[in-house]
């Protein structure tokens, strides 16, 4: 019997080799390496060399304004995009549920703009907000239908561009969220509704007390990639307001660290590898805080 296991702890090991040499080479190395870098001062890649260690690389970033506004960005499109999305998918998967003829066709329809290319999604949207000589957009369009004045939502203030950056964002994760949620509501076991409504339970309650903790698991998985995804936001914010976001305020965490490693302030690794740490141990806190309230709200 010892050997019979032996024998089939080994082949298990043996089947997980390849996975285990692929994670350790390209995810676990390039983490170590990454870590090595942000302590190394005045690291050059080119000649390799650096000259001196220690925490200069995370006191310049930490104090780096464009990386507190990159870090502010990230910060408002996680907070604001990532429940939005989550309870409008969940809201239409909801009415999705409930229209069965229809129900395959809306999921498609639904699913479109998911795998469409980002950059396009993204030009869509700045035909219908940006502001040029020939047109004020389309939003704007019906802005001025209510009464109101159009404002450049592109190149305009603040609040204005942010509003456009998690109205994108919003628009293309929502489309897998609801695939994801829809398929989680239609495995539920329809006996427990069948016996709440023998009991006379309200339909609200029904929501609150069957679907909501039998789909719990997907929902907090949903919740968990939905904040990794959004703290490594880039793309959503290049395909609005193009490459040099930090002159139109809008870069993110990552945005920063790509304009250290190859941008117009580029050829600075250790500060990118710094930043890099720090949106490591911001994301990994921030799991594991839902990781803990999931204990306690989310029903396997």
């Amino acid at each position: 019997m010892k050997k019979n296991w032996k024998n089939n702890s080994l082949k298990g090991w043996l089947y997980l080799l390849p996975a285990i040499l692929f994670l350790g080479l390209f995810m676990v190395y390039p983490l170590i390496d990454v870590f090595v870098y942000s302590f190394e001062e005045g690291y050059n890649f080119a000649s390799q060399t650096y000259f001196g260690t220690g925490w200069y690389n995370y006191s310049y970033v930490l104090h780096d304004p464009f990386f507190l506004q990159a870090l502010k960005n990230t910060f408002i499109l996680v907070i604001i995009t990532v429940p939005l999305s989550t309870g409008i998918a969940l809201l239409i998967s909801v009415g999705l549920n409930s229209i069965k003829p229809l129900r395959k066709f809306l999921q498609t329809v639904y699913f479109l703009p998911y795998v469409t290319n980002t950059l396009a999604v993204g030009l869509v949207f700045m035909i219908l907000f940006k502001k040029t000589a020939y047109s004020d957009g389309l939003v704007n369009l019906l802005i001025h239908l209510f009464g109101g004045s159009s404002v450049d939502f592109i190149e305009g203030p603040y609040w204005a561009k942010m509003f456009v950056l998690c109205f994108y964002t919003i628009w293309v994760v929502m489309p897998f969220k609801i695939l994801i949620l829809t398929s989680a509501l239609a495995s539920v076991n329809q006996d427990y509704y069948n016996a709440a409504r023998v009991d006379g339970t309200s339909k609200f309650r029904i929501f609150y007390r069957i679907t909501l903790p039998m789909i719990s698991p997907m929902i907090f998985y949903l919740v968990i990639t939905g904040f990794i995804g959004a703290f490594k936001a880039y793309s959503d914010a290049v395909a609005l307001f193009g490459t040099n976001l930090n002159a139109a305020e809008m870069n993110t965490i990552v945005g920063y660290i790509y304009d250290m490693l190859y941008g117009n302030s580029g050829g600075y690794p250790s500060y990118a590898s710094a930043a890099a740490i720090l949106l490591f141990a911001i994301v990994l806190t921030i799991t594991c805080i839902n990781l803990l309230i999931s204990k306690k709200s989310v029903h396997y």
